[in-house]
């Protein structure tokens, strides 16, 4: 044994005897840690193998844009529920929140560039929601699999209107068309042109 290892075990010892530990109870613990150590591999091979072919296969945390149509795909958490564990209604714009920002991500606007840019073009500006209608048609539960789907619809001046869905297999649970608006100083200012561009070629 090494000097080092040695002092370890001096250590080791010290400490136990600090907390009045007896020399017998130091050998049961020893002893336990070795017989563990010993069953691991036996244990492992206990368990069921896992043929890794058949996982499921998940996609990007931000979804994907396909066909225009920007997919997000997430789980229904006890967080988001009532007494009920159903969906609280408020959690939905949450989602569509979501799905917006990831839609722009993918689209090739990380929003710390787009930030850089539009503070170049328009110090102090905003993206604001500006009108929002929202039809909540079917509730969602704990546990449920939901896809949020964002698709641009139109992109003015100072304003891009989105339509949004949130789906849970083929069951439409809530509809909304927002009206996002560009601000700086208070007032509406025309969209940066690298964040128009890339919405009008979605």
């Amino acid at each position: 044994m090494s000097n080092r290892r040695a002092c370890r075990g001096v250590a080791f010892v010290n400490i136990f005897q600090a907390y009045n530990v007896t020399q017998r109870e130091i050998q049961a613990v020893f002893v336990e840690s070795q017989n563990l150590i010993r069953f691991l591999p036996r244990a492992r091979c206990m368990l069921p193998k896992c043929d890794r072919r058949n996982l499921p296969v998940t996609g990007s945390l931000a979804g994907e844009i396909r066909d225009g149509r920007h997919q997000m795909r997430l789980r229904v958490y006890f967080e988001g529920t009532d007494s009920g564990q159903i969906v609280h209604h408020a959690i939905f714009l949450r989602f569509m929140e979501r799905g917006r920002t990831n839609c722009l991500r993918l689209l090739g606007m990380n929003q710390q560039e787009l930030l850089k840019e539009a503070r170049r073009d328009v110090p102090g500006f905003a993206f604001v929601v500006r009108s929002m209608s929202i039809d909540f048609l079917k509730p969602a539960i704990l546990d449920d699999l939901l896809e949020v789907i964002t698709v641009p619809e139109d992109v003015r001046g100072a304003s891009i209107i989105l339509l949004q869905e949130c789906r849970r297999g083929d069951d439409l649970l809530v509809t909304a068309r927002v009206r996002v608006v560009f601000i700086s100083g208070g007032k509406a200012q025309r969209i940066p042109k690298a964040l128009r561009l890339t919405m009008e070629g979605a």
